[in-house]
C-alpha cells in the first residue's frame, strides 16, 4: 500500500500528486492512503469514495465541522513543511506524490478510469458542458483561455505574467490562425473583469462561484484548444480531458496550429516537447 502523505500547493498541483498512484493501483490491482487530502476532495466523489484509495477518518469528525477546513489547511502546511515529520513520514514508508511526477508507467492504459475517478461532481460539469454548449451555437471552435495573473507577476521574475491586452492580443492571434472559423473563447480567470475586456473576441466566462476554480479548470478541459501560461492547471485540464495546449511564453508569441499539443504527462506533451520543471 502506497501512502501520499506531501500537500504541494493549490488544488492541480495535488491532482498531479496524487494521479501516478492512482493510475499504478488500477493497473497492479493495489491500495493507497492519501494523508493530506486537498480542501476541493469533495467536489470530486468518485475519487473520495474510490474504493481502493483511503483517507483518515478527521475527514468525518472534524472537517465538517466549524472552521475545521480553514484549520486543516494550515495544520496540512505545518506538518507536510517540517523536517521531523519528513524523517518520521520516511521511516513510516510514506511516499512523497510529487515526486511520482516521473512515474508514467500507466497513465495512458488507465487514462479511461483516471478520467471517470477525477471527474467532478455533476453539477460542475452540467454548468461546464452547458457553458461550452453556449459557445459552440455561436462558434465552430471553442478556445479556453487561462489568464493567471496575481503571484504570476513575481514568480519566475515575472516572464509568464502578460497584461489584460496582451492576453487580448494572443486571442486575435489564435482568431487570425483559425480564419476559417468562429472562434469563441471561455475565460478561466479568479481577477474581477468583464469579457467585454476583450474586444474583437466572442468571449464567455462565469461569475463567482462556490466552485469556480474546479468548474474553471473542467470547463477548460471541454473547449477544442487551450492556451495559457505555464502551470499545472491548464496542464491538467489538458491531460484530463485530452485538449490540445499551448503555454504562453512570450508576449510577441504566435501561433501554429502545431503550437497546440495535448500533455501526455506532468512533463511532456504529446507531440515529444519537454517541460522544464519551474
Amino acid at each position: 500500500m502506497r501512502i501520499i502523505c506531501d500537500a504541494p500547493g493549490q488544488t492541480c498541483n495535488r491532482l498531479w500528486t496524487y494521479v501516478a498512484s492512482v493510475a499504478q493501483c488500477i493497473a497492479e490491482r493495489k491500495r493507497m492512503v492519501i494523508l493530506f487530502y486537498d480542501w476541493t476532495i469533495e467536489d470530486f466523489p468518485d475519487l473520495l469514495h474510490c474504493p481502493f484509495i483511503y483517507y483518515p477518518l478527521y475527514h468525518k469528525w472534524y472537517l465538517e465541522r466549524g472552521n475545521g477546513w480553514n484549520n486543516y489547511k494550515g495544520l496540512t502546511w505545518k506538518v507536510t513543511h517540517n523536517r521531523r515529520w519528513d524523517r518520521i513520514f520516511r521511516f513510516l514508508g510514506c511516499t512523497k506524490g510529487w515526486g511520482t511526477r516521473t512515474d508514467t508507467r500507466y497513465l495512458t492504459q488507465t487514462l479511461p478510469e483516471l478520467k471517470r475517478i477525477f471527474r467532478p461532481k455533476d453539477e460542475i460539469m452540467q454548468k461546464a458542458e452547458q457553458m461550452v454548449a453556449e459557445l459552440r451555437q455561436e462558434n465552430d471552435m471553442v478556445v479556453g483561455i487561462h489568464i493567471r495573473r496575481g503571484d504570476y507577476a513575481t514568480w519566475n521574475d515575472g516572464r509568464f505574467f502578460f497584461s489584460l491586452e496582451e492576453y487580448r492580443q494572443f486571442m486575435l492571434r489564435i482568431q487570425a490562425l483559425y480564419s476559417d472559423k468562429r472562434v469563441g473563447f471561455f475565460i478561466s480567470s479568479n481577477e474581477d473583469f468583464g469579457a467585454d475586456t476583450f474586444e474583437g473576441c466572442c468571449c464567455r466566462r462565469f461569475g463567482k462561484e462556490p466552485s469556480g476554480a474546479i468548474l474553471d479548470l473542467y470547463t477548460l478541459s471541454l473547449c477544442d484548444r487551450i492556451a495559457g501560461p505555464v502551470s499545472s492547471f491548464s496542464r491538467w485540464a489538458s491531460f484530463i480531458g485530452e485538449v490540445p495546449l499551448c503555454f504562453l511564453e512570450d508576449k510577441e508569441q504566435t501561433f501554429t496550429d502545431e503550437s497546440f499539443s495535448k500533455i501526455a504527462d506532468f512533463f511532456h506533451f504529446e507531440n515529444g516537447r519537454e517541460i522544464y520543471d519551474w
